[in-house]
């Protein structure tokens, strides 16, 4: 089976022109399967927290902490919702058309796709300048929580450390994510030159026939795996196990106890001082 298309240029040299969308179908068919992988890893995990007898300890050690503890800034959750506005719209647009669902699509899909490029942006120069840029980032450092979180998975009580504010598993999501969708958003921005808007004059000749083949062969495969993503976010945020999290993109807040159920306080220490809601 094919994962591209590909055409003669007026040349008659044969260059790709896009993602064959027959690989949609298989794409289904990957993410059934990984329905069923996660089912089984569900029944089998034993999803270990931190014990009640050592969180009472630390409550009571840590008795200075705000009954909620703020995990997520107004605007970070702005961008959060944003974003995810911004994907299923161009996930529906993209993907509608190709199950048989007609309609006037294009513009909905391109102005979707300015919108995402824009959180990116926003979401940026937010990390880098209001938070704490590289509390998302995976590193050396990390290996002994990562072994500790195997351990724990697999029914061991361990002493390994706990995660900080964000848990390893969302860190690697994030790194997958950030590849994605900066690659189809920037992808789409240049497509938008083939194509033509109400404010870009088409200019297809500033790249070439194969170099045209390859954003647009990158746009589609980016886009199939965004929707991949999207489905397992969303699968990982309705989990019981998770909802304490998913909670929190919503009120900005997690309660003390889950706090130091889920963290390790000396990994993510909290301010009692007042702070801005950035």
């Amino acid at each position: 089976m094919d994962i591209v298309q590909t055409a003669l240029d007026p040349w008659g040299r044969t260059v790709l022109t896009h993602v064959a969308w027959n690989i949609f179908w298989v794409s289904i068919f990957v993410f059934i399967t990984f329905l069923v992988a996660h089912a089984s890893y569900i029944i089998l995990s034993a999803h270990r927290v931190r014990p009640k007898s050592e969180t009472d300890t630390l409550e009571s050690k840590h008795t200075g902490l705000p009954e909620r503890v703020k995990r997520h800034s107004f605007m970070a959750r702005l961008f959060h919702w944003v974003m995810a506005g911004s994907v299923f719209t161009l996930l529906g647009t993209a993907f509608f058309p190709i199950m048989g669902w007609q309609f006037d699509w294009v513009e909905i899909h391109y102005t979707a796709g300015l919108v995402l490029t824009g959180s990116i942006i926003f979401h940026i120069l937010h990390t880098v300048f209001f938070l704490d840029f590289w509390s998302i980032w995976v590193g050396p450092k990390d290996i002994p929580e990562f072994k500790a979180e195997i351990m724990r998975e697999a029914g061991h009580v361990v002493s390994g450390p706990h995660p900080a504010k964000y848990p390893i598993g969302n860190r690697l999501y994030h790194l997958v994510l950030t590849f994605v969708g900066c690659t189809v958003s920037l992808t789409g921005v240049v497509m938008l030159w083939r194509m033509g808007t109400t404010f870009i004059t088409p200019n297809p000749y500033i790249l070439g026939e194969g170099t045209w083949g390859w954003v647009y062969v990158f746009h589609g495969m980016t886009g199939l795996s965004l929707a991949g993503l999207s489905l397992a976010h969303i699968i990982f945020g309705i989990r019981p196990k998770n909802w304490w999290l998913t909670k929190s993109m919503i009120v900005g807040s997690v309660s003390r106890r889950e706090y130091l159920e889920h963290h390790e306080p000396s990994r993510w220490p909290i301010s009692t001082r007042k702070t801005g809601n950035l």
